[in-house]
């Protein structure tokens, strides 16, 4: 019963946040903090599904400068659970079938997000290109999910090089963002699903010479093992509350 109430809840509140949404973009559209407002507003449904969001933001971000956020992908919670991590000026590269998914694309794409093509390299490369760009001009942070796809329970994901080729073409520093263990966590049956949190590690300054294929993987390895302690302490957490 309590499934049921839950999923009808979440529908009804996840379409009048998007109507709320909608209104503003239509206001501003393509705005660069139509993302960040997006994020507090995602991250508001954690509460119906009996999630508790414990963020621990880095003190040496600055909200002046560029970044180049790189964060796991783990499931469709993450919509409302690693978005809480979004500053202002944020917006995500995303692949362009997002935008035809009703309600949630046309918020996607009003919300300034970069939109490529994955079945076309050069497409890619050209996007990334106007992503450097558009950086320079309007002070914006990138945020990638570097894995390409939700891991969905099958472990942190190679990462994919266009993240790191894009913050050494424009000097820009690297921010890890990690949420703790997703992968069967919710139950919709259960009234309190627990603890995520959520990290964002210092931003890291690279060298111009740094090569990207080495620095997925040297941020793979740190992501990693971040994920994997942060997972034990919400656990941890979980357990002291029980």
């Amino acid at each position: 019963m309590l499934a049921v109430i839950r999923l009808f809840a979440l529908l009804i509140y996840f379409i009048g946040i998007n109507a709320v949404l909608f209104i503003i973009y239509l206001t501003r559209p393509f705005h660069r903090n139509n993302v960040y407002l997006a994020g507090i507003f995602y991250a508001s449904m954690a509460k119906i599904m009996g999630l508790k969001l414990e963020l621990r933001p880095s003190s040496k971000i600055d909200p002046n400068k560029s970044y180049v956020f790189v964060a796991n992908h783990q499931n469709s919670y993450d919509l409302m659970t690693i978005c809480k991590a979004a500053i202002p000026g944020v917006v995500t590269i995303g692949k362009k079938s997002l935008k035809w998914i009703p309600i949630f694309g046309v918020i996607y794409w009003l919300s300034a997000n970069i939109m490529i093509d994955r079945k076309n390299k050069g497409s890619a490369r050209d996007t990334l290109d106007e992503t450097a760009k558009k950086m320079r001009e309007k002070n914006l942070s990138i945020w990638f999910f570097p894995e390409g796809t939700r891991s969905y329970g099958r472990g942190l994901l190679p990462f994919k090089t266009g993240a790191f080729r894009l913050a050494v073409a424009t000097n820009t520093q690297i921010v890890p963002v990690i949420a703790s263990e997703l992968h069967k966590k919710v139950k919709l049956n259960r009234w309190n699903n627990g603890t995520v949190i959520i990290e964002v590690l210092d931003p890291v300054e690279l060298d111009k010479d740094e090569n990207p294929k080495a620095l997925a993987k040297h941020f793979h390895t740190v992501i990693e093992e971040r994920f994997q302690h942060i997972s034990e302490e919400a656990k941890s957490l979980d357990k002291a509350k029980v």
